[in-house]
């Protein structure tokens, strides 16, 4: 008889880990992914509602853009933590979009979770994705235009809806698609970071203005400056307006009073140099970063020179691209080509509770490749909302204006869903199946849309349904929640294309994962 010896099982992770396998493993995931898709749909589209976030510091905030919304949760779960990562990429790449990705690719592992619990592979639901997402992106192609001035304002209007007032949308769209246009005409290529945002606290929203240069906060040293200048030529200078000071302690002995007259006149004569130099360039402001002295600042003032000190490097910076001027070193080489022109320099004084400071305005500059919009309104919640608002048509704009764009409303959505279904019909294997799940999660978004509008989904994408199979891609989803023939409603089409690669690329990382190990700690 053979001994028969009993070995002990071999642990490789500690007693307290806990390990989650099989399909409980992809049910907590898109659980997770459940629990942002519902927190997000009611804030999407036109007719979408606001979230108010609330911080334990008492700072607070109403917004319903996705990609703040999701900047302010805080996350712990693994898979809430791939949704983040895909809603940031989403909003790096795109700068809007956020809420439609999460939306989509919520909707793409519920109807995976339903295709597994019918015994179906999670990679040949895998396989159908890829299959049904190369299909979108055909469709995308195929539907696409190139934008001409109005429908890029029409895109910047679309970003703008749902995330501040309908007046608004049609007051800041126009502004938006002539910040962009007029910064293209010297920049190669004309990006949202190239608009400024400056909040102006008079009047109302429709006062909002382009200010074809830049707005600065500084104080302006004498009040008997003019307060408005036209055609004005402008410095920039990244150092002081004074003598330069020892860069080690010395000590200057001075014997008579001759030697002080000398010393004196020598202080006088170097001054002179700053001030004939500065006025000789035939400029009417000196913008610098460091100090001005007295006695040049009065001598320029004479002269009817303004001068404007303390200015940050990056102020400097976005001044000098505004008039087109250059950076210069020193005062007492200034050349020609060095100094700017704006069409209107001004100033106002605003008075504040802790200082007082000025606004300066520096406008109607000649080939800007710097512009700020002036956002007026006086309630603050509000406006940060549409700043907000703004950055996201900037970005939106921007990027149509180097691509193309398409038709949104829930028209790409349904097109794309209908040339899904049309390929899955050629598909014999299981894939098939996967495809058609597919479909119905792009279809997510016309069904979104109907829904926050007070409709009948079921209904409504059925209707949508029969348009879209006449072959007639241009029907969506009004603000009422009808079908509609879309007009004026367009997105970047790299931004619709993103969304869908970036929700189904994620989809598919959590289909596989198959087992979950999570380690406890007991100290």
């Amino acid at each position: 008889m053979s001994e028969q010896t009993t070995e002990e099982p071999v642990t490789i992770v500690p007693e307290n880990t806990e390990v989650v396998s099989g399909t409980e493993v992809q049910e907590k995931l898109i659980l997770a992914a459940r629990v942002f898709s519902d927190l997000l749909k009611p804030t999407f589209g036109p007719n979408g509602l606001d979230k108010m976030m609330y911080k334990t510091d008492g700072s607070n905030a109403v917004t319903n853009d996705g990609a703040k919304i999701i900047s302010e949760l805080m996350v712990k779960h693994p898979a809430a933590k791939m949704m983040v990562s895909m809603a940031e990429s989403q909003e790096e790449a795109c700068g809007d979009g956020v809420t439609t990705t999460m939306l989509i690719c919520g909707s793409l592992l519920i109807e995976a979770n339903i295709l597994m619990r019918k015994g179906l592979h999670p990679l040949k639901i895998i396989d159908g994705f890829r299959l049904a997402l190369d299909v979108s992106k055909n469709q995308i192609i195929k539907d696409e235009k190139s934008p001409d001035t109005t429908t890029l304002i029409d895109v910047a209007k679309t970003a703008l809806m749902g995330k501040n007032s309908t007046s608004s949308s049609n007051i800041f769209s126009p502004i938006i698609v002539e910040a962009l246009l007029t910064i293209s005409k010297n920049r190669e290529n004309a990006l949202a970071e190239h608009v400024s945002m400056y909040k102006s606290r008079k009047g109302g929203i429709s006062d909002s203005k382009l200010i074809k240069g830049v707005v600065i906060n500084r104080r302006i040293l004498l009040d008997s400056f003019p307060n408005n200048i036209s055609n004005c030529k402008i410095v920039c200078l990244d150092s002081d307006i004074k003598i330069r000071e020892l860069s080690r302690n010395t000590e200057i002995k001075i014997t008579s009073a001759e030697n002080l007259d000398t010393f004196i006149e020598e202080q006088k004569s170097r001054k002179k140099q700053i001030s004939d130099s500065i006025i000789d360039s035939g400029t009417n402001v000196v913008f610098c970063t460091g100090d001005i002295d007295k006695e040049i600042l009065h001598s320029l003032a004479d002269s009817g020179i303004i001068c404007i000190g303390e200015l940050d490097s990056s102020e400097l910076r976005n001044l000098s691209q505004a008039v087109d001027a250059k950076i210069i070193e020193t005062p007492l080489d200034i050349h020609d080509s060095d100094v700017g022109q704006c069409g209107i320099f001004s100033w106002e004084r605003r008075e504040q509770s802790d200082r007082v400071e000025d606004i300066i305005r520096i406008d109607n500059c000649t080939s800007p490749s710097i512009v700020t919009i002036e956002v007026c309104g006086g309630e603050d919640v509000v406006v940060e909302e549409i700043i907000r608002g703004i950055h996201d048509a900037l970005r939106s704009t921007s990027i149509s204006m180097k691509s193309k764009v398409i038709l949104g409303a829930g028209s790409i959505h349904s097109s794309m869903a209908q040339a899904v279904r049309d390929e899955a019909e050629k598909i014999g294997g299981k894939e098939r199946l996967s495809m058609e799940a597919f479909s119905r999660a792009l279809e997510t978004i016309p069904s979104t849309l109907v829904e926050n509008a007070g409709g009948d989904p079921l209904d409504r994408i059925l209707e949508l349904r029969t348009a879209t199979m006449k072959g007639t891609n241009s029907f969506g989803i009004s603000p009422k929640g009808t079908v509609v023939k879309v007009k004026g409603v367009w997105h970047p089409s790299p931004l619709i294309e993103n969304s869908i690669e970036s929700a189904t690329e994620t989809a598919i990382s959590m289909l596989r994962i198959d087992q979950v190990i999570s380690s406890k700690n007991t100290q």
